[in-house]
């Protein structure tokens, strides 16, 4: 099989890899040309005299790269003053992790942080060679947009595919009505239908009683099909985990998806992420209705039990394939399905159908993982990104940040030496 490419100027070879596409299709070559998949086939790959950089997969596995759907490309946070709020995600914060796909959103903070600011990161990165969409929103109601409509910025902006996060059960939500909650998922229905994209909602929950209630009501009580809903945090404690898992299997789980985040360190080790995807297998949940993401860049506030701020970590892109690898060697999950939670299922729910799949057509996003399941190789639409464990592709100031590091880091050695 073969494939005409965007941009044929430039070959890579991928030899031999155990490929998981994500089904299991055994030892096979790939074939990139510019910035998609040419061929996948069993047997060698002849180029001719053409130039080609080759990669030897052999003894590794290849997977599609990886989607996260839930990253705070600006930073997040904020909840416990200023100085809470959490930097702006770098280029290889991503891609050293495996992600060649991100979906950015605000959170908590919808004042200092900006739609305009969003969508200009989220171009930013993208040029620096990662794909990039977003959601317009925040956790704020009424939303806050580029256009003043949710309708309008899924319509005429590129890269906004859905709403979000919107938060529901949370004391830092904007408590909408039943009504202003609709409302916001017939924008995204509406949106997506008029433009061509997923028109999805990214849907906050917290750690109230609530739960899941407001979106099983409009599901009940409205046409909006359950496919619009995606409901992230799912693992923050035991009673939305027990929920969210009853939720996913209504309907035989057909057009409903839940999403674990990676980043979370919930106090019942049976909530992280490897762990809680064995139980929600068990349980009967589809795996095409499980994915997670690592909520990345975002903070991880702590309150008290009278909802008070205590503390604050920062979520980590990292996180999303470390789940799934505890998934696999951990919990026994099968390779080929711990990897749909972070490609195909949400490449499917997120309507990008050249993303999450190892196929002839598809954006050439790919992954090389070495025996011990680490990530050696990362392509992101054909450009080598990280190769045999070490980082190919910078940022724009990346550079200038690690040398002004190191620049710090020798003033303090040198002054620690002569304080001495």
């Amino acid at each position: 099989m073969s494939a005409v490419s965007r941009d044929a100027s430039i070959l890579k070879l991928i030899e031999g890899p155990d490929i998981y596409a994500p089904e299991f299709l055994g030892p096979m070559n790939v074939l990139v040309a510019g910035d998609v998949i040419a061929v996948v086939q069993r047997e060698p790959i002849r180029v001719g005299n053409l130039e080609v950089e080759v990669i030897d997969g052999r003894g590794k596995c290849l997977v599609p790269g990886f989607i996260d759907g839930h990253v705070h490309l600006l930073g997040g946070g904020g909840e416990g003053g200023y100085a809470s709020r959490t930097p702006e995600i770098m280029l290889t914060d991503i891609t050293t992790g495996g992600v060649t796909t991100v979906i950015g959103c605000l959170g908590t903070d919808g004042t200092t942080r900006t739609m305009a600011n969003l969508v200009a990161k989220a171009r930013g990165l993208e040029a620096e060679g990662i794909t990039t969409h977003i959601y317009t929103g925040s956790y704020q109601v009424p939303v806050p947009t580029v256009t003043g409509s949710i309708l309008d910025d899924i319509v005429l902006i590129d890269k906004v595919l859905g709403v979000g996060e919107v938060a529901l059960s949370d004391h830092r939500s904007s408590q909408p009505t039943f009504d202003e909650f609709a409302r916001i998922a017939a924008a995204a229905r509406v949106g997506g239908m008029l433009s061509g994209k997923a028109g999805v909602v990214n849907v906050h929950m917290g750690d109230g009683e609530r739960l899941l209630s407001m979106i099983e009501r409009v599901i009940g009580e409205t046409e909006i099909p359950a496919k619009h809903f995606i409901p992230t945090h799912i693992n923050r404690n035991s009673r939305l985990f027990e929920a969210g898992m009853a939720y996913a299997k209504q309907d035989g789980g057909k057009g409903r998806y839940i999403d674990l985040t990676t980043s979370s360190v919930p106090d019942d080790p049976n909530r992280s992420c490897g762990a809680a995807l064995k139980r929600l297998l068990e349980a009967g949940v589809s795996i095409h209705s499980i994915s997670f993401s690592s909520d990345g860049q975002g903070s991880l506030p702590i309150f008290n039990e009278a909802r008070e701020y205590m503390g604050l970590g920062v979520g980590k892109v990292s996180t999303l394939f470390a789940e799934v690898k505890k998934a696999i060697r951990v919990h026994g999950v099968p390779l080929e399905e711990a990897i749909r939670t972070i490609t195909s299922t949400p490449a499917t729910y997120l309507g990008l159908s050249s993303k999450g799949a190892i196929r002839v057509g598809a954006d050439a996003d790919l992954v090389l993982l070495d025996p011990d399941f680490e990530i050696d190789t990362v392509l992101a639409r054909g450009q080598v990104m990280v190769r045999g464990h070490r980082i190919q592709r910078f940022g724009t100031f990346e550079r200038d940040v690690m040398n002004n590091l190191e620049s710090k880091r020798g003033f303090m050695e040198s002054r620690q030496r002569t304080c001495g």
